[in-house]
């Protein structure tokens, strides 16, 4: 009983147990909900959706929130396709050159809340104005379609079954993640400024530059969300990014992130994007209206921070 006490401290008991219950139950209902296609279509959208969850989980770990992220992972997406079909660059190097774009513009962020003092929220907002200015001034809000075969190929190949190689790179972005956070001194750092910046910064932690790098790292991973949702388009549409705000929220708050920023979880965030994968295909296989998804997630996110100030008032477990 101590032990079934102790896991249910833990950040990811809850969503992990969540996510079961909603297998059984939808499961119930529809016999075609755990057949080869809906499970690759489910991790077609979790390993996109878990990259832009972890672009605002590493913000909410220094205490602060980026509403950018969708504008970056759209530069980023808009600028892979658009170097390869305006300039003839090839795609690994565009790859590299769009992450590039991304990290540009979280360290932007970084640099911009550090010298003026302004608020992350005020800061982000201004910056997905620009950064998405700069998508539709490049594209003229028109898609580009040149996309390369071997990117094509790559978004739409199988590893094996039904499980596809867009989930590859989250994986590893996600072992990365856990292990920075849980082993490294600059995810040490990043949740010592979140937690008390006053303190990180006596206890001889850089905030400045830790803030800059947790913005950079955000800028890098929803950079590759966009490349990965081009993969999996196989087109450059403007409008990449432009929906991922409210799920970037959401996803953390489920998996136990204190928005006030030093707890978040790697594992519990991923359990997040699940839940909120597996309501939004349950939604399509009933054929319920899916812009009823924005109204769940809504809802998640209150009932995800309600739980939250419950479980503060008792010790909580490991956070990576």
């Amino acid at each position: 009983m101590t032990q079934i006490s102790r896991l249910s401290r833990t950040d990811w008991f809850g969503p992990l147990l969540a996510t079961i219950i909603a297998i059984v139950v939808i499961r119930a209902f529809s016999a075609n909900f755990l057949s080869s296609f809906n499970i690759q279509i489910l991790l077609l959208a979790i390993a996109v959706n878990a990259l832009v969850a972890y672009s605002q989980m590493i913000i909410i770990a220094i205490g602060q929130m980026n509403l950018s992220v969708g504008a970056i992972g759209g530069l980023a997406a808009i600028s892979f396709v658009g170097m390869i079909e305006v300039w003839g660059i090839p795609a690994p190097l565009a790859v590299i050159l769009a992450l590039a774009i991304g990290v540009g513009c979280g360290v932007i962020n970084g640099v911009l809340i550090r010298i003026t003092g302004i608020s992350a929220f005020v800061i982000t907002l201004a910056t997905l104005s620009i950064f998405k200015g700069i998508n539709l001034g490049i594209t003229e809000a028109q898609p580009f379609y040149g996309v390369p075969d071997s990117v094509k190929a790559f978004g739409s190949a199988l590893v094996f079954g039904p499980i596809p190689w867009l989930v590859v790179p989250t994986v590893l972005v996600a072992v990365g993640l856990w292990f920075m956070l849980s082993r490294m001194p600059v995810g040490r750092f990043i949740l010592a400024v979140g937690s008390n910046e006053h303190a990180a910064g006596l206890s001889g932690i850089s905030v400045g530059a830790t803030v800059i790098i947790a913005h950079g790292i955000s800028g890098l991973l929803a950079a590759i969300a966009g490349v990965l949702v081009v993969a999996r388009l196989q087109i450059g549409q403007p409008s990449i990014g432009d929906d991922w705000l409210i799920l970037s929220f959401a996803a953390p708050v489920i998996g136990g992130a204190i928005l006030a920023g030093g707890h978040v979880s790697v594992s519990a965030t991923f359990l997040g994007v699940v839940i909120v994968a597996i309501i939004t295909q349950a939604l399509v296989l009933f054929n319920i209206d899916p812009f009823l998804v924005q109204v769940v997630l809504g809802a998640l996110i209150l009932a995800a921070v309600g739980l939250n100030k419950l479980r503060a008032r008792a010790p909580i477990g490991q956070g990576t």
